[in-house]
């Protein structure tokens, strides 16, 4: 994965202590341009990541992830295609605070994330107020998130914590796919969403403005 060249993967002890040396540089160092950045949280295989990336060259992206063998594909495809505004991420979603700084995410996208379905595993969950206040440090205000998911109940989780919170909901559904939003964005689909369709299982979107100043509670959930 190294040979890529599109790939980061940070020691654990250089991010421990301090913030990585690309806080703040990304448009200037990797990307050397000034164009929006967009990131994939939990990116897998980055099927995502690379789709969003050919179909926005003005933008931007950054997929993460935790787990090498999932970004190497992504990378590779990626590095083979020369797409210059994609980059992947090695790192646990936790310590993200490390690699932006203040605004400098314009954009969150969230597909198919584990949904740690018990109730005492709720703040796990990368829609959870624990992890929205995370990304309120860098995402520029009024940062639009997406989620994309299979699990209607954590689809319903986040549409409440958004609601209860009083955050402007962009687009909510609870069957993507049954003509009532178009949107040639939501059409990419993963590995693992074909596999949801073709096991009749409907997916859920829900994108919504995260605002800098007001510190998302678990108030009323």
């Amino acid at each position: 994965m190294k040979s890529f060249g599109n790939v980061i993967e940070p020691a654990l002890d250089d991010i421990r202590e301090k913030g990585h040396d690309l806080k703040g540089k990304w448009k200037k160092s990797v990307f050397k341009n000034h164009h929006q950045v967009v990131l994939e949280l939990g990116c897998g295989k980055g099927e995502y990541t690379v789709g969003l990336a050919a179909r926005f060259p003005e933008k931007n992206f950054i997929g993460i992830d935790i787990k090498g063998a999932r970004i190497w594909r992504g990378a590779k495809t990626a590095w083979e295609k020369q797409y210059s505004n994609v980059h992947f991420l090695r790192t646990r979603i936790e310590f993200i605070n490390s690699f932006f700084e203040e605004d400098e995410a314009d954009e969150i996208w969230i597909t198919f994330p584990d949904p740690f379905s018990r109730q005492r595993d709720e703040n796990r969950r990368l829609t959870s107020p624990p992890f929205l206040n995370l990304y309120r440090r860098f995402l520029c205000n009024k940062g639009i998130v997406h989620l994309k998911t299979d699990n209607h109940q954590l689809y319903l989780y986040t549409l409440r914590v958004v609601k209860n919170n009083g955050l402007e909901i962009i687009t909510s559904t609870d069957n993507l796919y049954s003509g009532q939003v178009e949107n040639d964005i939501l059409s990419i689909r993963t590995h693992y969403e074909n596999l949801f369709l073709m096991e009749g299982k409907k997916i859920n979107y829900l994108s919504f403005r995260l605002e800098k100043t007001r510190e998302i509670s678990n108030e009323g959930n």
